[in-house]
């Protein structure tokens, strides 16, 4: 049986704040948001808030981390991804009451979404050191042909309320796999357990400024910039048709 002492206990694993930089700490106006129990309507925690402010300060820790990330080793970014899912794994209770915490998820499916979440982790640790290229003869016979790949970059990827784990490692994995730095924007209403994926790939190595958490109840004015901003190179979005419409119109003048 699961006791409010367990609920607590959880709830302390999750950091309060925004990570930037490979550091967590408190928004820039020091604004802060609070999770909600579906359950009972009573405030799980109270978390930072991002400004604007953080998320360019989350764009400039992406752009400045991005050319040293994608010059390591396929089988380093592997054993960080391996070492997240082993440690995701072990921790699938936490998470999955975490979960179901601020999300109202029944205990059992959110571990089932915890062990969905961590097979994203696991296959991508698995793909990094086979991203392969090409060579071959030109068609005139006489050149050759080389196709390199090559990571395209800082990306922003914005996640639902209702799969908070499993969408966050479906984009966060293969990214990291590539060799690209990234933003993370969680749904407002269910935060946390992200937060304790990313305090996760924190332990495990993730060198700073690979990985930033902006958490936020102004979204527009937080990603608005980021996704005008000539240094973002990548936005992956999983909500609804307006929002996804919304970043389309953002994003068109740089497609």
């Amino acid at each position: 049986m699961i006791t409010q002492a367990d609920e607590q206990r959880v709830l302390d694993l999750v950091p309060r704040g925004l990570f930037i930089n490979g550091s967590w700490q408190d928004a820039a106006d020091k604004q802060t948001l609070d999770v909600i129990d579906p359950a009972t309507g009573k405030v799980l925690v109270s978390i930072a808030d991002a400004a604007p402010a953080d998320g360019m300060a989350a764009m400039e820790a992406a752009d400045n981390a991005q050319q040293a990330w994608a010059k390591t080793a396929p089988r380093e970014r592997a054993e960080i991804l391996r070492a997240a899912f082993e440690k995701v794994t072990a921790m699938s209770d936490e998470f999955a009451l975490v979960m179901s915490l601020e999300m109202g998820k029944p205990f059992q499916e959110a571990k089932g979404e915890v062990a969905y979440g961590a097979e994203f982790l696991r296959w991508f640790s698995e793909e990094a050191p086979r991203i392969t290229g090409r060579y071959g003869t030109a068609p005139d016979g006489k050149n050759r042909i080389m196709v390199l790949k090559k990571p395209v970059g800082p990306s922003l990827f914005i996640t639902p309320w209702n799969f908070p784990l499993a969408m966050a490692t479906r984009k966060m994995a293969p990214a990291i796999a590539a060799g690209c730095t990234m933003i993370l924007k969680p749904a407002a209403l269910t935060p946390l357990t992200s937060m304790l994926f990313v305090k996760v790939l924190e332990e495990v190595g993730i060198p700073k400024g690979v990985i930033n958490v902006i958490q936020t109840t102004r979204p527009g004015l937080v990603t608005g910039p980021i996704i005008k901003d000539e240094r973002l190179r990548k936005l992956s979005f999983t909500g609804s048709t307006g929002v996804g419409r919304a970043l389309i119109a953002d994003s068109a003048e740089r497609v």
